[in-house]
């Protein structure tokens, strides 16, 4: 009789977990990005901002490995990069699979397992360089511990997003503040824009897009990260790992 029993051929490694206020752990399985989806960011990158919903087009979306997370705040300065941004974001965490086709995206809220506030970390001049040659800027944006994220807050909890504001300070100084209510898309919109083109699946994560005021962060620089009233991230950039050069 054939043995159709299966095993790794290496060691799988565990899924990346985010805590959950309260207990428990949130497994991540894909990360998505939105891009340009402040106004004000959108104009200080060099892009032209929607004047109105009407006018805004599709959507810029882009990924990170769901092992980029970091949960305890410490950030080694990312190998390959002399322009580490910090760009402060609403995360988004899907606790039920969509239903296939393109979701309604009156029903979109029914996925939302909860919220969390995270950095969508930057290496800038590896994405300027890429953005200047007509190349995909990935490596500007997928990398190890690029995705910083607080525990996540049950949905539950959060009464109205758009009453929120997003704050990040570094070294005790503001850096960033922003409206949720000023995002062109707000969770909605980009959970049956991303339906268009992905299977929405529980343990993914939406980080939302950063407002105005992005810019480098140093190794010994401390930061705290706020969805104000709701959650808060506190972390630092620590030296590199390893034998490469930052």
């Amino acid at each position: 009789m054939t043995n159709t029993t299966t095993t790794d051929a290496i060691p799988a490694p565990p899924p990346s977990r985010i805590p959950v206020r309260g207990g428990g752990m949130f497994p991540v399985r894909r990360i998505y990005c939105v891009g340009r989806n402040f106004a004000d960011h959108a104009k200080e990158m060099g892009a032209v901002a929607p004047a109105s919903k009407a006018e805004r087009g599709q959507p810029v979306f882009f990924l990170k490995p769901a092992d980029a997370i970091v949960t305890d705040g410490v950030v080694p300065y990312p190998h390959g990069t002399h322009d580490l941004h910090h760009e402060i974001e609403l995360v988004v965490a899907l606790g039920r699979d969509a239903p296939a086709g393109v979701l309604d995206a009156h029903s979109a809220d029914k996925l939302i397992y909860g919220y969390g506030v995270g950095l969508d970390l930057t290496r800038r001049d590896l994405q300027t360089a890429a953005k200047a040659k007509g190349l995909p800027w990935d490596t500007g944006k997928a990398f190890d511990h690029s995705a910083p994220v607080s525990e996540l807050v049950q949905a539950s909890q959060v009464r109205d997003l758009d009453a929120l504001t997003l704050t990040l300070q570094v070294n005790g100084q503001t850096r960033q503040h922003g409206a949720l209510s000023d995002l062109i898309w707000n969770v909605d919109d980009i959970l049956h824009e991303l339906s268009k083109l992905y299977a929405l699946r529980a343990g993914d994560l939406i980080f939302m897009g950063t407002p105005a005021g992005v810019g480098p962060l140093q190794v010994g620089d401390a930061f705290v990260a706020r969805l104000d009233g709701i959650v808060e991230l506190h972390g630092e950039i620590a030296v590199p790992t390893g034998t490469g050069v930052a």
